[in-house]
């Protein structure tokens, strides 16, 4: 996945090398974020809101993030915990709205009920580089229980985004 966004990033014009080595672009795929293989919602958050007012504090306008939920947790399938950080994130957005990123939910890799908890979960939909659109089937955590009820209705809208766009849902 770095090295298919670093290639992606070079043919779109960007000067990888420089914007590396300046720190402006950090791509990594190693589990720091993970406790003794755990993943740890609150150790994840804290980084995250380090990482914005760092760059903030770096004279940056803001901070891009993205992770592949296919590795995020390591080898855990905790999908209380799943729901929780992406609850949470989604909050973390509105807390530091200089923070925007896509969780990468792979339809290829990841089980159905965790797409469906994804979709749930997150205000709004990035669908490929020149589409995204807001969420209807986002709920705030409370409500999540009702809403994964109907079942075959998210699993219609994630075949319809994956049929027609083959890419990541968010």
């Amino acid at each position: 996945m770095v090295a298919g966004l670093r290639s992606y990033l070079f043919a779109a014009g960007v000067d990888m090398p420089k914007e590396v080595m300046k720190g402006r672009i950090v791509l990594s795929s190693d589990n720091t974020h993970l406790e003794n293989g755990t993943f740890d919602v609150d150790r994840m958050l804290t980084m995250l809101s380090t990482a914005v007012i760092q760059a903030r504090d770096e004279g940056y306008q803001g901070l891009w993030a993205t992770g592949d939920m296919s590795w995020e947790f390591g080898s855990e399938k905790n999908l209380a915990k799943l729901l929780e950080y992406e609850w949470r994130l989604e909050e973390l957005f509105h807390t530091f709205p200089t923070l925007a990123g896509i969780c990468q939910y792979r339809s290829d890799t990841l089980p159905a009920e965790i797409i469906r908890q994804g979709l749930v979960s997150h205000h709004s939909l990035f669908i490929n580089e020149t589409l995204s659109r807001l969420n209807p089937h986002y709920v705030r955590g409370e409500r999540v229980d009702t809403h994964l009820d109907n079942i075959a209705d998210l699993d219609r809208t994630i075949n319809s985004l994956c049929k027609g766009h083959n890419q990541l849902l968010n």
